[in-house]
C-alpha cells in the first residue's frame, strides 16, 4: 500500500490541487494507520485486500482512546475514505473497506463576533499621530472591511492594492488567489499610511510588503495579535479580541445586512459553502437575542396563563 500512497499523494497534488499542508496531514494519517495495521498483522505483508471494514473502525476507536480530538479523528476518517476509494478504483476487484465508514460528527461552536460599536471603539483608540499608528489603523480597517486572514494581511504586497478600484488581490490557503473589495474607509486609511507612515518605516532591506515593522521588515501575525489586545484594552473592551474576530464580524455583519451567502464565501475564500454556512447560525442567534431583549412580549406569559382558573 506504500506504493499506492505515493501515487495517491501525487493525485492530491496534481489533479486535485490540494495544499502541501493538506498532503502532509493526509500522509501522516495514513502512515499512522499503516503502522497500526502492521502491528495488528504481526509482521504480515500489508496488502490492500487484507484490510476489512472492522480494521478502520477499530483504528479510529484506538485513536480516540489515545485522547485524539474529535476534529482530528474526523480528519483521519476522511483520509482513510478518500485513500481507499482511490486505491480500490486502481485495483479492480478489491472491495472498498471504507464504503460504510461513518465520518464522526463534531460539535460546532459559533464564531465570536464584535458589535459595530465595539469595532468603532477599538478603531478610535488607535493614535494616528505616528507612522505605526497610521499602519495599525490601516490594518484593522482592512481586517474588518475585507475579512482577510491575518496571514493574508501580513503577505499583502504593494502591487496587490488597487485604490482606484477599491480592491486587494489576496493569496490565501492552498496558494489560491482571489480579489476582495475594500471599503472606502479602509482605502482612505491605507492611503494615508502609504503616503505618510510607510515611508518612515522603510529601510534598505525592506520588501514590498504593505505593512512593515519598526525595523522595516514584514509585520508578523503575532505582532498583529499583540496590537489587537493592546487596542482592545485602550478602548475599554472586556471581550477577548484577536484578529480573526474581525473576519467573523465582517461575514456576520454582511449576512445580517442581506448579503448573499455565495458572495460572502467568495470574499472569504472558502472552498466549501458549508464552511461559510456557520455564519447563518450566528445571524439567527443574534436575531433571537434581539427579539428576547427588545420585544415586549418575549418574556411575558400568555394572558390566559396569568388568569386564575375558572375565569
Amino acid at each position: 500500500m506504500e506504493e499506492v500512497l505515493e501515487e495517491f499523494l501525487l493525485h492530491l497534488d496534481i489533479e486535485r490541487g490540494l495544499s502541501v499542508n493538506y498532503q502532509l496531514s493526509t500522509r501522516r494519517s495514513l502512515e499512522t494507520f499503516f503502522a497500526w495495521m502492521r502491528e495488528k498483522l504481526q509482521g504480515g505483508e500489508l496488502l490492500l485486500e487484507r484490510v476489512v471494514p472492522e480494521d478502520l473502525t477499530d483504528f479510529l476507536a484506538h485513536r480516540k482512546s489515545l485522547g485524539l480530538a474529535a476534529a482530528s479523528v474526523k480528519t483521519e476518517a476522511v483520509a482513510l475514505r478518500i485513500f481507499f476509494r482511490f486505491a480500490c478504483a486502481k485495483k479492480k476487484g478489491v472491495a472498498d473497506p471504507s464504503i460504510y465508514l461513518g465520518i464522526p460528527r463534531i460539535e460546532q461552536y459559533l464564531p465570536e463576533t464584535l458589535l459595530l460599536e465595539q469595532i468603532e471603539k477599538l478603531l478610535s483608540a488607535i493614535p494616528v499621530s505616528t507612522p505605526t499608528g497610521l499602519r495599525d489603523l490601516a490594518i484593522f480597517e482592512l481586517l474588518y472591511a475585507s475579512g482577510l486572514r491575518v496571514s493574508e494581511v501580513c503577505g499583502l504586497r504593494l502591487e496587490d492594492f488597487y485604490p482606484e478600484e477599491k480592491i486587494v488581490r489576496v493569496t490565501g490557503k492552498g496558494e489560491k488567489t482571489r480579489i476582495v473589495p475594500v471599503g472606502a474607509k479602509a482605502v482612505e486609511a491605507i492611503g494615508r499610511y502609504l503616503s505618510k507612515g510607510r515611508p518612515e518605516l522603510v529601510v534598505k532591506r525592506s520588501g514590498s510588503q504593505v505593512f512593515l515593522s519598526v525595523r522595516g521588515r514584514a509585520l508578523t501575525g503575532q505582532r498583529i495579535w499583540q496590537l489587537a489586545k493592546e487596542y482592545a484594552g485602550a478602548a475599554g473592551l472586556e471581550k477577548n479580541v484577536y484578529p480573526h474576530l474581525f473576519r467573523h464580524s465582517f461575514a456576520t455583519h454582511l449576512l445580517g445586512n442581506g448579503a448573499d451567502l455565495r458572495v460572502i464565501q467568495e470574499m472569504l475564500g472558502h472552498a466549501d459553502i458549508s464552511t461559510t454556512q456557520i455564519y447563518t447560525h450566528v445571524d439567527r442567534a443574534h436575531l433571537k437575542a434581539a427579539h428576547q431583549r427588545f420585544h415586549p412580549r418575549s418574556k411575558m406569559k400568555l394572558r390566559a396563563e396569568q388568569q386564575p382558573a375558572g375565569d
